[in-house]
């Protein structure tokens, strides 16, 4: 497998060696791969070696050290095509996963700066606001913190936004969701974000920033996400404007 007469680097050799056999389910998510020793020792290179490659694959969210425990193969991303308006809920329930919500903070405050400016409502006027952790199968998968203004949607409770607020405001509300903003960028984890989504201080994380709209032009919230780098990646389909 490991070809030292090759120009290609034996440390990217082994690297892709071992992403194809993630890849190819011959090593399932949550299994403790070999040592850095007993690679070393299968493959006849230096454990240095062995480790710049481990090191890339766990950069890369193929791999995840557990300290006192080993190297594991991490959990499989879930994938999220940036296009269509669905929630978290659904999003999950598409994927045979079973969502839930931990509710960190539900209150009101004021509308303020940009906020009043994006919602269309007058500084101080009242917004709920939201600040929820999202699971999947009980893992952590993202922060979030919702506003939206009061006058739209009355009668949102704690109990309410445990569940898919969007349910409620469509169902309950009678209101059309139409149509959304979203911005998505590179961060790392600060320290809250961290503990809450059971990851280290300064792991990649995904921000999302979301303005959303009802099917009449008012806006209906804003949402600003913290989602796990490691469990999560967004797909663009693109096609060419001819």
């Amino acid at each position: 497998m490991i070809d030292k007469q090759s120009p290609v680097p034996i440390y990217y050799q082994l690297e892709q060696y071992m992403k194809e056999k993630i890849e190819k389910g011959e090593w399932q998510p949550g299994e403790m791969i070999p040592s850095e020793r007993e690679l070393a020792e299968t493959y006849h290179i230096s454990r240095m070696t062995v480790r710049q490659a481990v090191n890339n694959l766990v950069n890369d969210g193929y791999l995840i050290r557990r300290r006192g425990k080993g190297t594991f193969v991490a959990a499989e991303k879930i994938e999220q095509p940036l296009k269509g308006l669905t929630s978290f809920s659904e999003d999950m329930r598409a994927r045979g996963m079973e969502p839930d919500t931990i509710v960190l903070g539900f209150e009101t405050v004021p509308a303020s700066g940009k906020l009043a400016e994006w919602l269309a409502v007058k500084e101080g006027d009242a917004l709920y606001e939201i600040r929820r952790l999202r699971l999947a199968d009980g893992s952590p998968m993202a922060l979030e913190t919702l506003y939206i203004p009061v006058h739209l949607v009355l009668g949102l409770t704690r109990d309410v936004v445990s569940g898919s607020v969007y349910e409620f405001i469509e169902k309950e509300k009678g209101l059309i969701i139409g149509s959304a903003v979203q911005t998505l960028e590179a961060s790392v984890a600060r320290k809250v974000e961290a503990e809450h989504l059971k990851m280290k201080e300064g792991a990649p994380v995904l921000l999302l920033e979301r303005r959303t709209y009802l099917d009449d032009g008012r806006p209906l919230e804003v949402v600003k996400s913290v989602y796990r780098g490691d469990r999560y990646k967004f797909i663009v389909e693109m096609e060419r404007r001819k």
